[in-house]
């Protein structure tokens, strides 16, 4: 791995002049990059990418320098250190890799279009300019673009335009920011606008390819959500505006570029007549995420990329603090025990994880560490564990005074707990330490033993791991007053168990609330004690015992068989999360069943089982009366209804299509992905397999396009599995930016497996040129090994992967998912005779 030089050791850039020229028709940059800062020594370098650099000059006079694209920068040689002003002339190619800056393609009325758009982090602004690009060197920026401009285009940035001069759009000076949050669009937009209680402007812009009333709902969250962060924060948001841009390419979901946010379309247009709820807590809390990223990452932000974490964790857990604030009707924080918390707990079982907190040198590493279940997800619940211990005021506290003593500066993870714990009178550093640095979480085995109630824990590993002898300053969140608030020993002895059950008289618990990083394993004394009660039980509680045995049963501690008869007990839950629980088990088992025999009857026949008193209940057309729960509880039953084969379901998702055949799109979003799979699976043929497609190409609703794509890549058909794969590499018909999509569902159709391997094989170089530099690419590597769970794919797996192990970004992924796959491999063949008898006595 190359070690990094920090280029802002010896430079210290303090202000930027750029003057960019951006040329469509010929895809062409030019630009000066005038840079005024302290030269610490007379030997500097500033980051390029691919540039043709024309001069560099420093008072007027050329300067000599040296570059290349391996170490990314330009070496010059200064007359003297001290305080110095380059001026660097260069050009660059405008590309279509959705980095740097970069054209977005639509189509409006059938005529194609694009819409330029700016993707700088983490080091691609030196694609856009030279520039020292690192975190650490904030400066302020003058920003001139010019454009082969038609009447009707609109240009946007950071900041306000202040004039129009020569062609050239000028923009005000920015505040002191690092380079990868700066960022500007142009081309044909409409736009709406409020502004804030404290005269903040807020706009929502998007292609004419929308309509109008899809940028509402954004506009909406994205003004509530400034003004709450104003208060929580009790920081004013600094700049003049807050625009938020949906772009029609672009690679991750959202970027908190300061001022100027960029999005996915499908995380921002949303339509208000036809959006199920889960999609819209979805959008709202992508906006909030990015609105949180304002202070905390732009104002403030991380010195080094190794300290990612301290952007990315605090945003996604503000994310549901603030829906939560905005929107408390719809119990945002279950969102989080669906999503991030079992998303990270399975991610983080995976021994060679990474930690939060990771050592980054090699730029090309840097894209690596966002891992999504990791920095995000597990990184918000340390913080949420955090929130818990000192509440809300010490929280805001701490904040206040973290933003007043680093704004417009950088900052560590230090800084932050430092700051909190001051705020509550606490160490909170020392705690999160072991939560930090270390991978891996605790599984806590609670027992009785000799009439004792006993703690231990140890690290808990999904497949092969090497213990380490690791410990955690667990905060247990127990409902016992016997537990410690922190467990620090790796055993603990609360007393006599009897006189503890006699004394608060309800089963002896951990975790309430499920907010800290561990799993429990209770002994079955402890276990049959929680169940008999479980109706007593909150549906966070239920949810939590179904997942923790889940992964209790994946990382073999308990046998998956044992998991089978539960699922009937809980299987008329009117709780959304309780029914997310049930079904991620019933999904699993049916990797232990083999297609086409007895085996897989008997797993329809338990699907068809658990789901149907609930189909019975909900149907399939929502009451105005229903709750909320029920509204999310019904896509959950009829999928299952129809993976079970149920002929009444199927019968019924046929007539839904038939009679909105000329309207597919205004189904009900709720059900619309089960309509459409059903439809493709049993009654697909030609038509409707091009007619959906010509869909998928020409609707501007990004939430269609995912059901199209749910649904066509479900296909039994070979002949359309094989036309579909041609369509993979046709960018008018599927944007790379979705690609990953397309492959992951083929490849988790049985019957498109195979098809969808030997494509992602064969056309890997091809895939590794189109997104290759992009931080979502191994994401292919991951959700292929997801799929796999033979011996004979582990094989083909690592005979493919092995040979690339040492590619720069995929060393750890690949060989974290070997062991994923091994685990899967290893668990089904130990498992599978007794889960199938357990499914056959159902």
């Amino acid at each position: 791995m190359a070690e990094i030089t920090h280029l802002y050791e010896k430079f210290h850039p303090e202000h930027y002049d750029l003057k960019i020229t951006v040329d469509r028709e010929h895809k062409t940059i030019d630009g000066t990059s005038t840079i005024t800062g302290e030269a610490l020594t007379p030997e500097i370098a500033v980051n390029q990418k691919f540039m043709t650099i024309k001069s560099v000059q420093a008072k007027d006079q050329d300067v000599p320098f040296t570059f290349d694209d391996d170490s990314e920068a330009i070496h010059i040689t200064l007359p003297t250190s001290g305080k110095v002003t380059l001026a660097i002339a260069y050009q660059a190619p405008l590309t279509d890799t959705m980095m740097g800056i970069y054209p977005s393609y639509y189509e409006v009325d059938g005529e194609r279009k694009q819409l330029i758009g700016t993707q700088f982090e983490t080091t691609f602004a030196r694609q856009a300019f030279p520039c020292v690009d690192e975190p650490e060197a904030k400066a302020t920026f003058d920003l001139a673009i010019k454009f082969d401009e038609h009447p009707g285009e609109t240009i946007i940035a950071n900041m306000p335009e202040t004039k129009c001069e020569d062609g050239f759009h000028y923009f005000d000076t920015t505040v002191r920011m690092s380079t990868y949050l700066v960022a500007f669009a142009f081309g044909e937009m409409q736009s709406k606008m409020t502004t804030t209680k404290s005269g903040v402007k807020v706009g929502v812009f998007a292609t004419k390819a929308h309509q109008p009333k899809e940028l509402d709902f954004a506009l909406d969250i994205a003004k509530r959500g400034i003004e709450f962060y104003e208060d929580f924060y009790q920081t004013p948001y600094p700049l003049p505006h807050s625009w938020q841009l949906a772009l029609p390419d672009f690679s991750a979901g959202a970027m908190e570029n300061w001022g100027l946010i960029t999005y996915r379309e499908a995380t921002l247009m949303l339509n208000p007549d036809n959006t199920s709820l889960a999609r819209k807590q979805y959008v709202a809390t992508v906006i909030t995420h990015e609105l949180a990223h304002q202070w905390f990452g732009d104002l403030v932000t991380m010195k080094w990329w190794d300290d990612l974490w301290l952007n990315e964790s605090f945003a996604n857990m503000m994310e549901y603090v603030s829906v939560d604030a905005l929107e408390p009707d719809w119990h945002i924080w279950e969102l989080f025990q669906t999503s991030e918390a079992p998303l990270a707990l399975q991610r983080d079982a995976t021994d060679g994880v990474q930690p939060i907190h990771v050592h980054v040198q090699d730029p090309a590493e840097i894209d690596a560490i966002f891992d999504g279940a990791i920095v995000y997800a597990k990184g918000s619940r340390m913080l949420v564990m955090v929130r818990a211990l000192i509440g809300d005021d010490a929280m805001r506290k701490g904040l206040k005074n973290y933003f007043e003593a680093h704004k417009y500066h950088n900052a560590t993870g230090d800084d932050l707990w430092q700051a909190l714990g001051d705020a509550a009178g606490m160490d909170i550093g020392s705690i999160m330490k072991s939560w930090l640095n270390q991978p891996g979480f605790p599984v806590v085995t609670a027992k009785v033993e000799d009439g004792n109630l006993v703690l231990d824990q140890q690290q808990f590993f999904i497949g092969d791991g090497k213990e380490a002898g690791r410990t955690w300053q667990i905060p247990l969140n127990s409902n016992y007053a016997a537990a410690p608030t922190i467990m620090k020993d790796k055993r603990i002895v609360l007393g006599n168990y009897q006189e503890l059950r006699e004394k608060e008289g309800v089963p002896f618990r951990l975790n309430a609330d499920n907010n800290s990083h561990f799993i429990v394993k209770y002994d079955q004394r402890l276990l049959d004690d929680i169940l008999a009660h479980k109706d007593e039980l909150d549906h966070i509680t239920q949810r939590q015992i179904l997942q923790d045995l889940r992964l209790l049963a994946e990382g073999r501690q308990i046998s998956y068989a044992e998991l089978v008869p539960l699922l009937n007990e809980f299987a008329d839950s009117t709780s959304s999360i309780v029914n997310d629980a049930l079904y991620a088990i019933a999904d699993k088992l049916d990797q232990f069943v083999t297609p086409e025999t007895d085996e897989e009857k008997n797993y329809q026949f338990l699907l068809n089982k658990l789901s149907a008193h609930q189909v019975q209940r909900l149907g399939w057309h929502p009451a105005t009366t229903e709750s909320k729960d029920d509204q999310m509880t019904r896509p959950y039953v009829l999928k299952a209804a129809l993976a079970a084969n149920n002929q009444d379901a199927i019968t019924a998702a046929h007539e839904l299509f038939t009679a909105n055949l000329e309207n597919l799109e205004g189904v009900n979003a709720d059900i619309r992905p089960l309509i459409l799979k059903s439809e493709v699976q049993h009654y697909g043929n030609e038509e409707l397999f091009n007619a959906l497609l010509n869909q998928y190409v020409t609707t501007s609703d990004p939430n269609y396009k995912t059901d199209i794509c749910n649904a066509l890549t479900a296909t039994k058909d070979h002949t359309f599995m094989t036309e579909l794969l041609t369509k993979f590499e046709e960018a008018a018909v599927i944007k790379p930016q979705d690609l990953r999509f397309w492959y992951n569902g083929l490849l988790t159709n049985p019957a498109g497996e195979q098809a969808a391997w030997d494509w992602l094989r064969a056309e890997w170089d091809w895939l590794e040129k189109t997104v290759g530099g992009d931080m979502e690419f191994s994401r292919f590597i991951t959700v292929t090994a997801n799929a796999f769970h033979t011996e004979e794919r582990l094989d083909e797996f690592k005979g493919f992967f092995e040979p690339k192990i040492n590619t720069p970004g995929l060393t750890r992924e690949i060989t974290m998912d070997i062991r994923i796959i091994e685990s899967h491999v290893a668990l089904v063949a130990s498992e599978r005779q007794a889960v199938n008898k357990a499914i056959a006595a159902e």
